[in-house]
C-alpha cells in the first residue's frame, strides 16, 4: 500500500478558517461594537447587535431605532436620550445602564436584567416589559402609557412621578416599589405583590387592583 508524501497530503486537505475574522470588531457607521466604544449619536438604525458585548460604550442619543439588541451585554452603557422605539432587547443585560430620556416608544424589553438601571424621564410607551427584572431601577417621572409589565419584577424600584396610564402590572413585584405622585388611571395591578409600596399622592383613577385603603 502506498502513502501520500505528509506535505502533499497536507495541502490537498481543505483550508479552514481562522479565528481573525470573528475577532475584528464589528464597526457600523463608523462606530466600533466593542466594550468602552466612544458612538455618541451614532447611526445604528435597525442593525443587527444581537449577542454582542455593549458594556460601558457610550451610545447617548444615538439612533437605535428597531435595532435588534437580544441577548446583548449593555450593563453600565449610556444610552441617555437614545432612540430605541421598536428595538428588540429580549434578555438583554441593562444593569446601572443610563436610559435617562431615552425613547422606547413600542420597543421590546422581554425579561431585561435591569437592576439598578437609570431612566428618569424615558419614554416607554406601548412596550413589552413583561417578566423585566427592574429591582432598584429608578423610573421616576418615565412615561409609560400601556406598557405591559405583566409578572415584572418591580421591588424597590423608583416609579415617583411616572406617567402609567393604562400600564399592566398584573402579578407583578412591587412590594417597597414607590408610586408616590404618579398617574396610575386605568392601570392594572391585579394579583400585583404590594407589601410595603408607597402609594402617597398617587392617581388611582380606574384602576384595578391599587390599594382601595390608601390615604392621600
Amino acid at each position: 500500500m502506498k502513502y501520500l508524501p505528509l506535505v502533499l497530503l497536507l495541502t490537498t486537505l481543505p483550508a479552514f478558517a481562522t479565528d481573525t475574522d470573528e475577532d475584528t470588531p464589528l464597526i457600523i457607521n463608523g462606530c466600533t461594537i466593542t466594550a468602552h466604544s466612544q458612538c455618541p449619536g451614532a447611526n445604528l438604525k435597525g442593525a443587527n447587535l444581537s449577542n454582542q458585548d455593549l458594556r460601558n460604550m457610550n451610545l447617548s442619543g444615538a439612533d437605535l431605532r428597531g435595532a435588534d439588541l437580544r441577548h446583548a451585554r449593555l450593563d453600565l452603557a449610556n444610552l441617555e436620550k437614545a432612540q430605541l422605539q421598536g428595538a428588540n432587547l429580549t434578555r438583554a443585560s441593562l444593569q446601572q445602564s443610563n436610559l435617562r430620556l431615552a425613547d422606547f416608544t413600542g420597543a421590546t424589553l422581554m425579561a431585561i436584567q435591569g437592576w439598578g438601571l437609570f431612566a428618569q424621564g424615558a419614554q416607554f410607551q406601548d412596550a413589552n416589559l413583561s417578566g423585566a427584572y427592574l429591582q432598584f431601577a429608578r423610573l421616576s417621572g418615565a412615561k409609560l402609557h400601556n406598557a405591559d409589565l405583566r409578572a415584572a419584577d418591580l421591588e424597590m424600584t423608583w416609579l415617583s412621578k411616572a406617567d402609567l396610564k393604562g400600564a399592566n402590572f398584573s402579578d407583578a413585584n412591587l412590594q417597597e416599589a414607590k408610586f408616590g405622585e404618579s398617574n396610575l388611571e386605568q392601570a392594572n395591578l391585579s394579583g400585583s405583590r404590594q407589601h410595603y409600596a408607597n402609594f402617597q399622592d398617587a392617581n388611582m383613577e380606574g384602576c384595578t387592583g391599587c390599594p382601595t385603603s390608601w390615604n392621600k
